[in-house]
């Protein structure tokens, strides 16, 4: 059974990254020619990762399942990337970020890990830049920054409102240099369905080409996953449709512990549903409450228009709840708080559940031209989808389900308990405890793929040398392909009536039902029956039309249902083990009186480590404990 040492190296917090990077073996440049590494994934943290090794020299494998790297969710990154360049004077550090950081995932994240993503963050900026990613700039031309929720200086950098479309431009064509020198192979469209391990050790993928429908076989020396989180678990949410946590749950049911599943985020700013045939919601991104100001009416259930109700008739609850933060208070904070106020019946919008994000204070004093160079296209995607214009009209707003803290358990240097396989960028859990904070996911995406990745991951194919190519005939490929192809079938020879979307809708309605904004121990119990019975449920009646030989999305999505149901048990046993709250984790049960979180630092300050033992069965748990030598753990608070 596979023993969680994390490997967090020893001395001062300040020079644990810079003493470790000093003790890793390394692999000469004739060695590196000789070794293949898969990547799985090519959002931020992948492109980055892959561009990377391509350059040190070693044979990278690069698949994804969308027809081009550049379409991965990264895409949707819109608010910026954090830096502790202190552009602005005021008084930003290495040590402020890790703290922000620290205190934003409200204490349930590993110390050493944080700060080296503090670390290495003004180097992502500068090697942003040189790939030519167009930043936002001053009149002079230096980069400018904005704020963010949770913290007091201004360190985002951006690109307007599509930051992440342009940071994973910039990975693209890093990535694409490679492929042209011969170093990266690209395998498009698609769909990982297993892990392939040999003694122990991951050297393979098994996938299935989305176009074709044939089954592959492909090996290396280790493999990267870089497949981003598992938000959809709730149906309606800001990530794509096809983006799953498919692929974590092969490496977990392989071997790969899961840790903190339950510590999943929801974003305050999204367009609301609009009617029950979406299959997304839209995000808003959180750069705008730098200028947009939250409400309610003060009156419940008033129907006025927002332009129609007087200043002193309108509630800015997070001004007036967190004084010092503001509009700018965590995502988690903000998040509960817009709930609260619609649950107690002062949303708005049809259903009530929208509260207001109003621009109309910054557009009288920054003039619309301003406003316009800051969020233009997220106010011209915004009145595309509801007809209405933020530059006269506050945006509705609720929250969604959005990104995932937890993910695959990972070492100091990034591996999982599978030796070999490695987990990068919102696939693994490291930095962002219970909450993460806005413009912390290109951070860490980008900082993983540039600048940790390459450096550890010699440490282990330094003893790989003398491991020749491995063969895709070997047994163990032979299984796993079959077993991939078995559960194909199983599928396919069910013959319902019912499809997977349909079958996904209902499981997102429990989870956020049962496992969303706010469990308790009742809700959650009945939300472990209800996923039993849903999937005996889906073996029974679900259809997938098409065959196995072809192109077949729909096999495609029952294949990540299928997934889905075992994640979602998952992050309910982790619900229901966590007796406290903590960020995004928010048990009724545990609350301070004014309704904020109130963690339990005496028994739960570990991570929650998951081990897979059957389907429907109780995982085996795992801890790690949380040691802070340089924070002083205290009860959050942005008042």
């Amino acid at each position: 059974m596979a023993k969680l040492d994390a490997k967090i190296p020893n001395g001062p917090l300040a020079q644990k990254w810079t003493n470790h990077k000093n003790s890793l073996k390394l692999v000469s440049p004739a060695n590196k020619k000789k070794m293949d590494i898969i990547m799985v994934g090519t959002g931020v943290a992948g492109a980055a990762a892959a561009a990377s090794l391509g350059q040190m020299g070693y044979n990278v494998k690069v698949f994804c399942f969308q027809d081009s790297p550049r379409r991965a969710h990264s895409v949707a990154a819109q608010g910026g990337i954090n830096a502790t360049k202190n552009y602005r004077n005021d008084n930003d550090s290495v040590y402020r970020l890790f703290y922000d950081m620290i205190k934003g995932g409200d204490f349930r994240a590993r110390e050493a890990n944080v700060y080296r993503a503090a670390e290495v963050s003004s180097s992502i900026i500068d090697q942003l830049t040189a790939q030519g990613v167009p930043f936002a700039r001053e009149y002079g031309g230096n980069l400018t920054t904005r704020s963010f929720g949770g913290v007091q200086v201004s360190r985002t950098f951006y690109a307007q409102g599509q930051t992440g479309q342009q940071v994973l431009l910039g990975s693209y064509s890093a990535l694409k240099r490679q492929a042209a020198k011969g170093s990266v192979t690209m395998y498009e469209r698609r769909q990982m369905l297993e892990i392939v391990t040999i003694d122990g050790k991951a050297r393979g993928i098994i996938c299935r080409n989305l176009v074709t429908g044939e089954m592959e076989r492909h090996s290396a020396h280790a493999v990267v996953m870089a497949t981003g989180g598992y938000g959809t678990i709730y149906f309606l949410s800001t990530l794509a449709v096809n983006s799953s946590g498919e692929a974590a749950y092969a490496a977990y049911k392989k071997g790969a512990f899961f840790a903190n599943p339950s510590f999943i985020q929801i974003h305050p700013s999204c367009i609301p549903q609009l009617n029950e045939y979406q299959s997304k919601l839209t995000l808003m991104s959180e750069s705008l409450r730098n200028d947009g100001r939250v409400w309610a009416p003060k009156a419940q259930g008033d129907k006025r228009k927002p332009n129609e109700i007087p200043v002193e008739e309108r509630d800015y609850y997070l001004e007036r709840r967190y004084p010092a933060f503001g509009n700018l208070v965590p995502r988690d904070i903000a998040s509960r708080a817009a709930k609260e106020r619609c649950d107690a019946g002062y949303g708005v919008g049809e259903t009530g559940y929208a509260v207001y994000l109003d621009f109309s204070d910054a557009i009288k004093k920054q003039g619309k031209k301003v406003i316009e160079n800051k969020y233009g296209n997220l106010f011209d995607l915004y009145e595309k989808i509801t007809g209405e214009s933020p530059y006269k009209m506050p945006m509705k707003i609720y929250p969604a389900g959005h990104y995932t803290m937890g993910g695959l358990w990972v070492d100091y240097n990034l591996m999982t308990t599978i030796p070999g396989l490695y987990a990068i960028g919102e696939a693994n859990f490291s930095d962002h405890g219970a909450n993460r904070l806005g413009a912390s996911a290109l951070m860490q995406g980008s900082g993983d793929g540039y600048f940790v990745l390459p450096i550890t991951i010699n440490d282990y194919l330094a003893d790989e040398i003398q491991t020749p190519k491995i063969s895709t005939d070997l047994p163990e490929f032979h299984d796993a392909e079959n077993e991939a192809k078995a559960r194909i079938e199983k599928l396919m020879n069910i013959n319902g009536k019912t499809s997977p979307l349909a079958f996904h809708k209902k499981l997102g309605k429990i989870m956020w039902d049962r496992a969303g904004m706010a469990r308790n121990a009742e809700g959650l119990k009945k939300g472990i029956e209800e996923i039993n019975q849903l999937e005996d449920e889906f073996y029974k009646d679900l259809n997938i039309t098409g065959s196995t030989d072809s192109m077949n999305q729909t096999l495609e999505r029952a294949l990540r249902v299928a997934a889905s149901f075992e994640i979602a048990r998952l992050i309910i046993y982790d619900a229901l083990n966590r007796n406290e709250s903590c960020g995004a984790h928010f048990r009724e049960e545990y609350q301070t009186q004014d309704g904020e979180a109130l963690r339990n630092d005496e028994e739960f300050s570990y991570v929650s480590v998951w081990e897979y033992q059957g389907n429907q069965k109780m995982p085996n748990l795992h801890k790690e404990d949380l040691v802070f030598e340089e924070v002083k753990v205290q009860q959050r608070s942005y008042k």
